[in-house]
């Protein structure tokens, strides 16, 4: 069914108008002359307010007997890589000692440049540069256990030392031997509901989850590294793969409480207030106020907002609970229409939770 609401149609329509991207997720645009639908960051001419009605799922625009536009492609970019796109990672994941080419992708039925240009837009680095930071960072997690730097090199697909000690001091910033105490951030990319988010995580935990549209989101990356010392390259760990699982399960409604181990530097008051945050009870809120009442300092109200707002961590620490006082959504830095999404969504996994629980009572 489309959305009727006028004043949440009004605010869709200009954000689609002005390509907002913070509203990927949150709804579709469809277009009843075209009988097209679209993403809120659709680049194609706009049509008049009254030629466009709004579904919040894609399935939903699909059931009305509307097509996915051409152009921004909704079924593909508001969640899942494309196809080609996903076939290169699935390689990588299959083959992560393995350099490779050109050759290798056409032979997937894989076009280079359009994975090319998907990397540069996304990461800001070509897929071969990609790749060769993961082999670095499996060569990396082979040193840390003691294993000699050529059994390292020849392994991870190098044909020299020569090539491995170069390649590996220019992403790591330091050589293979120096290394050994070098801190590396993971980075890696997962899609939600919501939008694609970055995951970042060091040998301790998960540093930084956060949408990749957020702004001033490469000043956040230079300055986890200046806080923990450490260089960032692509790659994963088992932090980052137990938060895409436990990410995925948040968003299909199967779990409420996180488990993945978190690293995130800031000051003591940084931390107090961060726990605070996750001690939020799901599906609930609470103000600046109460927060701030609740870790014993109820005169530091714009401080535990400011610290609310340094969270780097999204959702696992879920700032996303706090509102103003009067009970107005206040800020969020991945966008108020995202934070109202993830309170319904939490909303109605409690509700779901709680009638599941009363059926069960019911049984008994």
């Amino acid at each position: 069914m489309p959305i009727t609401d006028v004043k949440k149609c009004t605010a869709y329509y200009r954000a689609f108008v002005d390509r907002q991207s913070d509203y990927i997720g949150i709804f579709y645009a469809a277009v009843k002359t075209t009988s097209i639908f679209c993403l809120p960051t659709c680049r194609a001419r706009k049509p008049r307010a009254e030629n466009v009605e709004f579904f919040r799922q894609a399935k939903e625009a699909l059931n009305a007997g509307y097509r996915p536009c051409k152009i921004c492609q909704p079924m593909q970019n508001a969640n899942q890589a494309p196809p080609q796109v996903q076939a290169a990672l699935d390689l990588l994941r299959d083959h992560p000692k393995q350099k490779i080419s050109d050759a290798d992708l056409r032979q997937q039925q894989i076009n280079p440049q359009t994975l090319r240009r998907w990397f540069k837009q996304h990461y800001r680095m070509s897929f071969h540069a990609y790749q060769r930071m993961c082999r670095i960072n499996t060569a990396y997690q082979e040193l840390q256990t003691g294993r000699k730097a050529t059994d390292a090199a020849f392994d991870n697909g190098y044909d020299s030392l020569s090539g491995f000690g170069y390649t590996y001091k220019k992403i790591v910033g330091k050589s293979p031997r120096q290394s050994r105490q070098q801190t590396l951030i993971r980075i890696s990319r997962l899609t939600t509901p919501l939008g694609p988010m970055f995951v970042c995580a060091t040998d301790d935990g998960i540093c930084m989850l956060d949408f990749v549209d957020r702004r001033m989101l490469e000043t956040e990356f230079r300055d986890l590294q200046r806080r923990l010392d450490a260089t960032l390259i692509a790659g994963e760990n088992e932090h980052i793969e137990q938060c895409k699982s436990e990410i995925d399960a948040y968003f299909s409604g199967r779990l409420q409480q996180f488990g993945v181990a978190l690293c995130t530097p800031g000051s003591a008051f940084q931390q107090t207030v961060w726990q605070a945050l996750r001690d939020i009870p799901y599906a609930q809120t609470c103000s600046y106020q109460t927060l701030a009442e609740t870790i014993g300092k109820p005169a530091a109200v714009r401080a535990v907002g400011a610290a609310n707002g340094q969270n780097r961590v999204a959702i696992i620490i879920p700032c996303h609970r706090v509102i103003g006082q009067n009970g107005d959504l206040t800020g969020y830095g991945g966008g108020l229409e995202r934070k109202r999404w993830l309170l319904d969504h939490e909303k109605r996994g409690s509700e779901g939770t709680m009638a599941k629980t009363y059926q069960a009572d019911e049984k008994r």
